[in-house]
């Protein structure tokens, strides 16, 4: 619960602070998220491989809490932030905001005067409210003059470093939790489902206190404490962790202790080594985080194609009859995930972005800040995932079959989107209508209880025993690269920004609905593509569902 309230607190501010603070662009904000999300799941491959053969589970979370403490807390080290300065007949000009969020107003700063500013409709027009205090005409064009960015370069390292810290500690976190909780139940311990139904509950009441927490202090009362506040979340968690640790009976200990102790190259003991690969995924992820804009798109498709080629080859090869079947059927699944999540993950960048800048989000006379919105999918998992779960019960033999729920849920995804762009064309001039926010929230969690329990069930069920590991890993390597996607995707959705906001409200809501329409009907196709297949992903199950 902790892990996930660090995580999801961070993810809700993120791709805001990224704009607004450092002035980041969203199209490179919107990218180095998907970077930084897909590197979360990537990294959990090795965390969870050097945890199964070497450090277990135990010592595997207790380093990666450690990591993830000191990566939320590095976020709270924000400095003064990016400057924009506005060059106009040769003198220079500040643009910043009077607060954080989309309810922050833009003003023109010269020496110690400021004005508010504002844009025409068509945004080709700036509009100075009190243009004698800083010496500037009521209106200027858009094209007369020009913006540049400066920055605090210690400051934006140290986000970059941050934002490593935290992808490491989930890396050795994530997947290791799960192993715990499993290995708490014996073979046919009828208790290990509702032993998964409380940790799914922790999980997602984690990412409901965190959306409303973190993102309240963050954007109401300053970045440094909703990320601060995660910080002290992920504290909590490792204590709870280290204290509970009698009630795990020895489960999450190393395989070997001796092993643990043997040296490499006569210099470190293995160990230690395991602890030294968590400093270079740091420094990887770093690397790749800080330049997530120059990582070539068709790098991370040939990635995603030559794992799909390995696991067919290895398939047919190593497996045969009902097992290679099942195989096959298991890497359909974690294929077929990607379209879901790529349209899922706009939650926390182009959504959250669409959420703050274009959105009525006056609830009860009060604004409520965009990050807090994310709340609405875990609280719509907490009503309707037992209602669900009652629902296939009661079908009975009428239960859709597994990849028909996958099918459905892909379906679902898009048409998420499709609904809130009937809000976008509702609104006319103004800002879309904040239930449009919920229903969006409320259709996309409905897909998600028909896309990520079914399919993580059906991968663990379908792989056989000895390679389930390898089937679980590849899960979460294809919902990296769908984080990844996602970002790309977020990234057309970028619009003019002056001060981290939006110059031109007309133009920025055609952009938002010209992608989310594309992206709705290919989602939407490809889920009838996956419907009318289904007999035949049903037939290669061989009964497993």
């Amino acid at each position: 619960m902790w892990e996930r309230f660090s995580y999801y607190g961070m993810r809700g501010l993120l791709v805001i602070y990224l704009t607004q603070h450092f002035l980041f662009s969203d199209e490179r904000s919107t990218v180095m998220y998907g970077a930084y999300t897909a590197l979360v799941y990537v990294m959990t491959i090795i965390g969870g491989t050097l945890a199964d053969r070497y450090l277990g589970q135990r010592k595997a979370v207790t380093f990666g809490a450690i990591l993830l403490v000191l990566g939320h807390f590095g976020m709270a080290f924000e400095g003064a932030g990016s400057r924009e300065i506005l060059t106009y007949q040769g003198a220079e000009y500040q643009v910043t905001l009077d607060g954080r969020g989309g309810d922050a107003n833009q003003l023109i700063v010269s020496g110690d005067a400021s004005s508010l500013i504002s844009f025409s409709e068509d945004g080709g027009t700036m509009r100075i409210e009190n243009p004698e205090a800083v010496g500037l005409p009521a209106e200027i064009a858009t094209g007369d003059y020009e913006t540049r960015i400066e920055q605090e370069q210690l400051y934006v390292n140290i986000l970059y470093l941050s934002l490593a810290l935290i992808i490491a500690g989930v890396g050795y976190l994530k997947a290791n939790i799960s192993t715990i909780v499993g290995a708490l139940y014996g073979f046919g311990d009828k208790r290990r489902d509702s032993g998964f139904t409380i940790f799914y509950m922790g999980i997602n009441l984690g990412s409901f206190l965190a959306s409303l927490a973190c993102g309240y202090l963050g954007i109401v009362h300053g970045w440094k404490y909703g990320f601060g506040l995660a910080g002290i979340g992920m504290l909590l968690g490792l204590i709870v962790f280290l204290v509970g640790q009698p009630w795990l009976k020895g489960h999450a200990e190393p395989p070997n202790p001796e092993k643990l102790k043997e040296k490499v190259l006569g210099i470190f003991n293995v160990e230690v080594m395991c602890y030294l690969t968590g400093i270079i995924i740091i420094a990887v992820s770093m690397l790749l985080v800080m330049n997530a804009q120059l990582i070539p798109e068709w790098f991370v498709g040939m990635l995603g194609v030559a794992t799909f080629i390995f696991l067919i080859g290895y398939s047919i090869a190593k497996l045969k009859g009902d097992e290679r079947s099942r195989m096959l059927a298991a890497l359909y699944f974690i294929i077929a995930q990607m379209p879901f999540w790529a349209l899922f993950e706009q939650a926390g960048s182009s959504l959250n972005l669409f959420t703050d800048r274009l959105v009525d989000r006056t609830m009860f006379g009060m604004p409520v800040p965009a990050p807090v919105f994310q709340s609405l999918n875990a609280g719509f998992i907490f009503i309707f995932a037992p209602i669900l779960a009652w629902v296939w019960i009661k079908l009975g033999k009428y239960n859709p079959s597994t990849p028909v729920k996958f099918a459905f849920g892909v379906f679902l995804a898009g048409l998420g989107f499709l609904a809130l762009n009937a809000g976008i064309a509702s609104s006319g001039t103004g800002l879309v209508a904040v239930y449009f926010v919920f229903l969006i929230y409320w259709i996309h969690t409905m897909g998600e209880l028909m896309v990520s329990p079914v399919g993580l069930s059906a991968v663990t069920k379908l792989a056989p025993a000895r390679v389930v590991g390898m089937a679980m890993g590849s899960w979460f390597l294809y919902s990296g690269l769908s984080n990844y996607l996602a970002g790309v995707i977020a990234s057309s959705t970028g619009v003019e920004t002056l001060g981290g906001q939006i110059t031109n409200i007309a133009a920025a809501k055609e952009t938002y609905a010209m992608v989310y329409t594309n992206i709705a009907y290919v989602s939407m196709g490809l889920a009838v593509v996956m419907l009318l297949i289904s007999p035949i992903i049903k037939k290669a199950m061989r009964g497993a569902d």
